[in-house]
């Protein structure tokens, strides 16, 4: 019994071993770590780049069979969409749904067709793809994801890929040679303010390979800053002053348009 379990110990030694030597290592790198915010910005890109080092003669041989996903999330947030109904010609809210603690910016990136690159189980297990990314919802005293062909979840898609802040790539990530690649982050006028974490995978027969992780934030600069930070710092100073400043502008329109 002792030697079985000596043997067993000493072949998952090996297999792990093994599996460490034959292991590729994923480098990757960002063009620009921080992207500044004004009054005047209309968007702007940022470019991942990287490299696939394999260990081994065989993974070298298998090189041309890589794939690559880039998932770049942006600040959580928790926002509500509603759905309208005609009544009595008006259109008015009939319904909403709260989605809890979502991305506010999403964007999947690869190289070819999610679908082609690993399997539906390993997709949804490593939530890659908007099939695959759990959209949580309030519902009732509940918060969950629901089926993907929920309406509420459906078009909260739809509308975030109008505004440009849901994407999903299927030639975004281009390999420049068949182990260095890069990609483009599109980043629009209306890319939320905070911190944004990147993760690439790379796959190769339906398997992950290797994963690597790397982050970028966005912030406010100049006037739009010094308003949101003092919005934030100093509430009751600002609303005073704001509540100031409507009474005089109300002031100064009254005695510029009197007529006399």
């Amino acid at each position: 019994m002792r030697r079985l379990a000596i043997a067993l110990a000493a072949a998952a030694a090996l297999a792990a071993g093994t599996l460490q030597a034959s292991a590729e290592r994923l480098i990757t790198s960002i063009s620009r770590h921080q992207v500044l915010v004004s009054s005047n910005f209309t968007g702007t890109s940022i470019v991942l780049f990287g490299t696939i080092e394999p260990d081994t003669p065989t993974a070298r041989r298998r090189a041309a069979t890589y794939n690559l996903v880039a998932v770049v999330s942006g600040p959580k947030q928790t926002t509500v969409t509603r759905r309208k109904e005609r009544v009595l010609g008006i259109w008015t809210n009939a319904d909403s749904r709260t989605f809890v603690g979502v991305p506010s910016y999403l964007a999947v990136l690869a190289n070819r067709a999610i679908p082609d690159i690993a399997s539906a189980d390993l997709l949804r297990r490593l939530q890659i793809g908007f099939d695959n990314t759990v959209l949580p919802q309030q519902i009732g005293a509940d918060v969950g994801d629901v089926a993907r062909d929920d309406p509420f979840r459906a078009n909260f898609i739809r509308l975030k890929r109008q505004q440009g802040l849901y994407m999903e790539v299927t030639n975004g990530v281009t390999f420049l040679t068949p182990t260095v690649f890069r990609a483009g982050i599109p980043l629009p006028a209306g890319t939320p303010v905070g911190n944004y974490d990147v993760t690439v995978r790379v796959f190769a027969d339906g398997n992950q390979l290797a994963q690597a992780n790397s982050a970028f934030e966005v912030v406010k600069v100049g006037f739009e800053q010094f308003i949101a930070g003092a919005a934030h710092d100093y509430g009751l100073l600002y609303g005073i002053a704001t509540a100031i400043m409507a009474i005089f502008t109300g002031w100064l329109a009254s005695v510029m348009f009197r007529k006399d």
